[in-house]
């Protein structure tokens, strides 16, 4: 039964998402945002830093997934929301986790079945394959969107990796 911990990074606000896996259920366990504001950088990666790891702290998942940084029209809002995902990845690594990452491309795939899907169709597949009474803001809807893809990500490479050694131990039977 893993928990998932998936992450959506953001200078300004860090969407996080908790599932609970259990063969093929998902199970809602939490979902938010870390909110930073002010213009000192160094002190905004420190909320997200100290936020991600009160969180894990709680939840105490097992896996960690974030979403890859994309390369934005702004390159100083690249190197910003880089700068977050740093801070997201350190407090994952501090707590022995391992660090998955993500498309925008795979994460929206995975949850809605198209790479292009817009941001309220990721709310609303999230709100539906997790039976929530209601649509999520949209950061935690990114960041639950983010364990989702991973949790069937792994379930696929696992599937695969049976597939293959029945397939391999049915020839020579």
């Amino acid at each position: 039964m893993p928990i998932i911990l998936g992450v959506d990074p953001g200078s300004r606000i860090t969407g996080y998402g908790i599932i609970e896996c259990t063969g093929r259920q998902q199970t809602y366990l939490g979902s938010g945002c870390i909110r930073t504001s002010g213009d000192d950088l160094a002190a905004r990666l420190k909320i997200i830093f100290d936020g991600l790891s009160e969180i894990i702290t709680q939840y105490q998942p097992e896996q960690f997934a974030i979403e890859r940084v994309f390369m934005a029209k702004n390159a100083d809002s690249a190197l910003k929301l880089g700068q977050a995902r740093g801070a997201a990845i350190v407090a994952a690594t501090n707590a022995d986790l391992s660090v998955a990452e993500y498309s925008a491309t795979q994460i929206k795939s995975a949850v809605v079945g198209t790479g292009r899907a817009k941001k309220e169709q990721v709310q609303h597949m999230v709100q539906h394959l997790l039976k929530l009474p209601a649509a999520p803001q949209a950061d935690a809807a990114d960041a639950l969107g983010v364990a989702l893809c991973h949790y069937h990500t792994i379930q696929s490479l696992a599937a695969m990796s049976g597939q293959a050694k029945s397939r391999t131990y049915g020839r020579y039977k």
